[in-house]
């Protein structure tokens, strides 16, 4: 016995579970685009985090995003501390 909520819509209600479902469709093709979508935010979560690897890495290269992670950081850390260490070296000439 179910009871027709939205008659429009094919959605019907299943009272003794209190189960809202759509009446003779299948949930199928919406659960797989929910785990395709739910691997994919998984993914971009172990990214950021820098723990595991993404879903299309090429076997063998487990540790790539924390190696890639940690040269980012040094050539930016190169950077950052070359132009201070510039900045200073111009104000001591202007100086002395």
């Amino acid at each position: 016995m179910y009871i027709q909520v939205l008659p429009e819509y094919g959605l019907v209600v299943d009272p003794m579970v209190g189960l809202l479902t759509s009446a003779g469709e299948s949930f199928g093709p919406v659960i797989e685009k929910v785990e395709v979508i739910e691997a994919i935010s998984n993914d971009l979560v172990n990214m950021l985090s820098g723990k595991g690897d993404f879903l299309a890495t090429f076997p063998g290269r487990d540790k790539s995003l924390g190696i890639a992670g940690g040269m980012t950081s040094f050539w930016y850390g190169m950077a950052i501390g070359l132009l201070i260490a510039g900045i200073v070296a111009f104000q001591l000439l202007k100086v002395g």
